[in-house]
């Protein structure tokens, strides 16, 4: 983790050209090729940020009278290259990926920034921040919150259960798993708050997490994610 978290400090200040092609961009961290070729989410539901067809909701959100986000953006499809970005940042402490998913998700939702008064990255459970070091979600929101000129409030809200591991789980046992996983540690009344993670699956984590913010005060709650799984 040390040698990582090295390499990932020298890159920060010393990027050497495209991250993926390694020509050079002239301080840019991809070239526009490389950039042009990532996987978008263009076209996304703007209640859940599941890829579509065509603009609008998608099938579940439309059935669904109050959808629990006021908006959810998913700047990426869960595919090669960023997923490998992803868990370099999430497995292996390479900070320079938050650097430069931060970015590239602070580009694609700074027309949003003027009705966001705050992000709240995901928080970590104690025992969880503890064994790997850092949380992944408040690097992104400290990139984000910087290049959009809004406030990263890691303290905002308290992860107060250890949920399981969600990965593989359907949707309805993810629900269960995140109920109650999380309690606001400050009054966030009338705030217009932006949510942040890496990957958006289901959106059970989200939604709890939003679900927490509103009785906390909250008048308008989005989420903020790097990608999202089809």
């Amino acid at each position: 983790m040390v040698d990582n978290a090295a390499r990932s400090l020298r890159d920060w200040l010393l990027p050497a050209g495209c991250r993926l092609c390694q020509r050079p961009t002239e301080g840019a961290l991809l070239c526009p090729g490389c950039q042009a070729d990532l996987p978008w989410n263009s076209t996304a539901c703007p209640n859940c940020a599941a890829p579509v067809m065509h603009p609008g909701p998608c099938v579940r959100c439309a059935r669904l009278r109050h959808p629990p986000l006021d908006h959810a953006h998913a700047t990426f499809r869960l595919a090669a290259p960023i997923q490998q970005f992803i868990h370099g940042l999430k497995y292996r402490a390479d900070f320079a990926q938050a650097r430069l998913l931060g970015t590239l998700v602070a580009d694609r939702v700074s027309e949003r920034a003027d009705g966001i008064d705050a992000l709240v990255p995901v928080p970590l459970h104690r025992s969880r921040l503890q064994q790997r070091g850092y949380n992944q979600a408040l690097e992104l929101g400290r990139v984000i919150g910087k290049r959009i000129g809004r406030p990263c409030d890691g303290h905002a809200v308290v992860r107060v259960r250890a949920t399981e591991d969600q990965i593989g789980q359907r949707a309805a046992a993810r629900r269960r798993n995140m109920r109650g996983a999380f309690v606001a540690a400050a009054s966030l009344h009338g705030l217009r708050i932006a949510l942040i993670d890496d990957v958006m699956t289901t959106g059970a984590t989200l939604t709890e997490l939003a679900r927490c913010c509103r009785r906390a005060g909250a008048a308008h709650v989005e989420a903020w994610t790097v990608a999202r799984t089809p």
